[in-house]
């Protein structure tokens, strides 16, 4: 479940870690900067895991998302908290590939989005005080449902930015290794 108070490390503009711990509570209401991670999960056929937050969640409840996530805690990596989240909401143990990162401005407040993909088995146990409803959509079932459905900020903003990454990397010539991932211009 959604702990308010757990705790991050907050950075700066360039995603460096400044040594300062503070409860997420406290880096949402004085807006500073710090690290969330979220996955978009596909399936082997391609479809993308959607679901819809618990009503009891303190942020956006009842919303649904395309992304499994939450905050980076303090020590933790980008792909180490995405992992963590894949297991907590989900039951489900994967290895989230970082994509990119890039400052988030739409939501609560400003933070660094760092955005994987994963391959999640279809057999899922989501948890219910996060997860009211899951589904998998096709790309353009996905595409239907953001124009339909209400979504969380990050969810459009993150999705918008995948897609992108995803045209980006199928057009172009350089090969990248495997889990190899870049930081997107953030504004």
């Amino acid at each position: 479940m959604c702990v308010v108070d757990e705790l991050v490390e907050r950075v700066d503009d360039q995603d460096r870690v400044l040594g300062v711990v503070v409860s997420r509570r406290q880096a949402i209401r004085e807006g500073w900067l710090h690290r969330v991670a979220v996955t978009v999960c596909r399936d082997e056929r391609g479809r993308i895991l959607v679901h819809r937050r618990s009503e009891q969640l303190s942020r956006f409840p009842g919303l649904h998302e395309v992304v499994v996530g939450g905050a980076v805690g303090a020590g933790e990596s980008y792909e180490q908290a995405a992992a963590r989240e894949l297991a907590e909401e989900l039951g489900t143990r994967a290895r989230p590939r970082l994509l990119f990162t890039f400052i988030n401005r739409s939501g609560l407040s400003p933070h660094w989005l760092g955005v994987h993909e994963a391959v999640v088995p279809d057999a899922v146990v989501p948890d219910p005080d996060e997860v009211a409803w899951h589904g998998r959509l096709t790309e353009p079932e996905l595409r239907s449902a953001l124009q339909e459905w209400r979504f969380t900020p990050d969810s459009h903003e993150a999705f918008r930015r995948y897609l992108a990454f995803r045209t980006a990397q199928s057009g172009s010539a350089i090969q990248k290794s495997p889990g190899q991932g870049c930081r997107a211009d953030h504004d």
